[in-house]
């Protein structure tokens, strides 16, 4: 089969399309497009190298997904949660993650354990310092070091969607509210679980520790009201 012109073209603004969504999503998910931002698509599209039309539909893809919205008259911006829809996020993150806690409690290896022990005495070192920006890429290792151990890929799938959209919640330091030490602590409670065997030990010790997030956002979503 050879594929006409017409066919070409259509082909390589499907990829360029493709391609320029997958980077404004990557840009979003680790915060160089933040929150409540207004899509610039004069200084994308030169960034990019591209026209505005794939990039237009770039981000009509985009906003299927829930990660934009264009309002009327103004443009498109970086959608951003509500408190509500946060909440909803923590606590079907918290199953999911209880649920990849049990399963590798099951199948627990000596080199997982070592990995997962490396990093939480790494962790330990940043929450000592409180360097919040080396800890946080550590904590977001671990939980997908976890999730990705339980062999799972219905699970894998959803909790890796969970945790990009809670990046359009409005600060990253909300879902640290309690204190980088307090979160470690956890890590370790899950590592100690994990390190037993206890799968309904692991579950519950996975859970715990999304609801104690969630909860730590909550106070520091008041104290920022407060303020």
């Amino acid at each position: 089969m050879t594929l006409q012109t017409d066919d070409l073209s259509i082909l390589k603004s499907s990829s360029l399309t493709s391609a320029l969504e997958k980077e404004l999503e990557r840009l979003i998910t680790e915060g160089e497009l933040v929150p409540g931002e207004r899509l610039n698509e004069i200084h994308l599209a030169a960034r990019f190298g591209t026209s505005r039309g794939p990039l237009r539909e770039a981000t009509r893809s985009l906003e299927a997904k829930g990660y934009v919205e264009v309002i009327r008259n103004r443009g498109v911006f970086v959608r951003e949660l509500d408190i509500d829809e946060a909440l909803e996020i923590y606590e079907i993150r918290g199953a999911l993650f209880g649920l990849a806690g049990r399963l590798v409690a099951q199948k627990m290896t000596d080199e997982l354990l070592a990995r997962l022990s490396d990093l939480v005495q790494q962790m330990g070192h940043y929450a000592e310092t409180a360097d919040f920006d080396k800890y946080y890429p550590l904590n977001l290792e671990f939980h997908r070091t976890i999730v990705e151990a339980s062999g799972n890929r219905a699970l894998i799938s959803e909790y890796r969607r969970l945790v990009k959209t809670m990046h359009l919640f409005r600060a990253k330091g909300l879902v640290q509210g309690g204190g980088l030490a307090v979160s470690n602590r956890e890590h370790m409670e899950m590592l100690n679980a994990l390190a037993s065997g206890d799968a309904d030990r692991a579950q519950a010790a996975h859970w715990r520790h999304v609801d104690r997030a969630k909860h730590r956002m909550l106070i520091a979503m008041k104290k920022g009201d407060a303020g």
